[in-house]
């Protein structure tokens, strides 16, 4: 410990901030670790290897350091952007926050656009480096967004560094009045998707949109358009009351028909490069196509000729299922399917193409 400790301490040494950062992941699997194993043979020493590194991790205290122009949580800022793990997932945009809140805020959203196991590890990480400064990880301090569940999407922040968190809330979504036109559960379910739509763009500047009836050209930055983010919303909604009028149509075709065009609407809201498909917000939308799948089987049952595709994989491989659709140069792999705007469908023999965004060879 004597060499790591000199190490870590020497200021101005990108080796002292590489050490700092490998030593701060370990504590964090560590303890991932120690609470899926309380009974492995190795807890008593592991415990004592966690107490070192606390002690070699701890800071001066703020007293003695305390600088109100410099982040508390500097070193983690630093640490996110210069993982290239992160950046293949979300581009070579540094964090552009100016507040530690702001911060926490910032590093929360972009995890939910990575795999889901990249997003575990750097959440803990980026708990315990909070810890490092004085801040505690708080459950209760949390923004609600309308939803038809309850979920703790990220914590929120005490002690040294006040910042909120972020939760989905049924009783939220329940205040609404739209829930009194959308009562049943799949509808009710687009309805939040509509409330909760709203809320995210209002406080996430990197969402854009790609729906071809709004703006078929390329993808469309909601934060610097507002006209496109009028636009936008004002489609999704026109989409959610054609779906509704599905709970009084018998027709399958119809119905088929209309869901996908909502289920477009929905997966239509992305980001730059987009989230992966197994992340928080990957998850999120699937809810949609899961739904879709269902309107199509009772097509099936119907008698009818149905064939839904989601596209993905080789773009190669998919362009003959696709029409208009987007080039992207960064995000996922080269040559690659980056998400699935609108499902492929023949319905009865009738094709009708399918939108996706793919990243270029190049």
């Amino acid at each position: 410990m004597q060499h790591l400790r000199q190490l870590i301490e020497i200021e101005n040494s990108e080796l002292a901030q590489v050490l700092r950062f490998g030593l701060y992941g370990l504590e964090a699997a560590l303890n991932q670790v120690r609470e899926e194993y309380p009974q492995d043979p190795g807890i008593e020493l592991c415990d004592q290897v966690l107490q070192e590194l606390y002690e070699l991790l701890r800071p001066i205290p703020f007293a003695q350091v305390e600088d109100s122009s410099e982040l508390k949580l500097i070193h983690l800022q630093k640490a996110f952007n210069a993982d290239s793990k992160l950046n293949s997932y979300l581009g070579n945009s540094p964090l552009q926050s100016q507040t530690d809140a702001d911060l926490w805020n910032e590093i929360q959203r972009c995890l939910l656009r990575v795999p889901e196991d990249l997003a575990t590890h750097w959440r803990q990480l980026a708990g315990v480096m909070a810890q490092e400064v004085g801040a505690v990880e708080d459950n209760q301090n949390l923004d609600e967004l309308p939803f038809i569940r309850d979920e703790l999407i990220y914590p929120g922040l005490s002690g040294t560094v006040q910042a909120k968190g972020l939760c989905l809330s049924k009783k939220a979504l329940l205040k609404t009045e739209i829930t009194q036109i959308y009562s049943t559960g799949d509808l009710q379910l687009l309805a939040g998707f509509l409330l909760l739509y709203i809320k995210c763009i209002e406080i996430e500047p990197n969402l854009h949109h790609a729906l071809k009836s709004v703006f078929s050209f390329d993808v469309v930055s909601l934060h610097t358009n507002p006209e496109q983010r009028h636009l936008y919303l004002e489609a999704l909604s026109d989409r959610l009351q054609r779906t509704e009028k599905t709970e009084e149509n018998t027709d399958p075709i119809f119905n088929l028909r209309a869901w996908i065009d909502m289920d477009e609407a929905i997966h239509s809201l992305v980001f730059i490069p987009p989230a992966e498909r197994y992340s928080w917000w990957g998850k999120l939308q699937q809810e949609s196509r899961r739904i879709l799948k269902k309107v199509a089987d009772k097509a099936i049952k119907a008698g009818h000729d149905i064939r839904i595709k989601q596209l993905s994989g080789l773009y190669a491989d998919n362009c003959t299922f696709s029409k208009d659709d987007i080039q992207l140069d960064c995000g996922g792999t080269p040559g690659e399917v980056l998400t699935c705007l609108r499902v492929y469908a023949r319905i009865n023999q009738e094709e009708n193409p399918g939108r996706v965004l793919f990243r270029s060879l190049r």
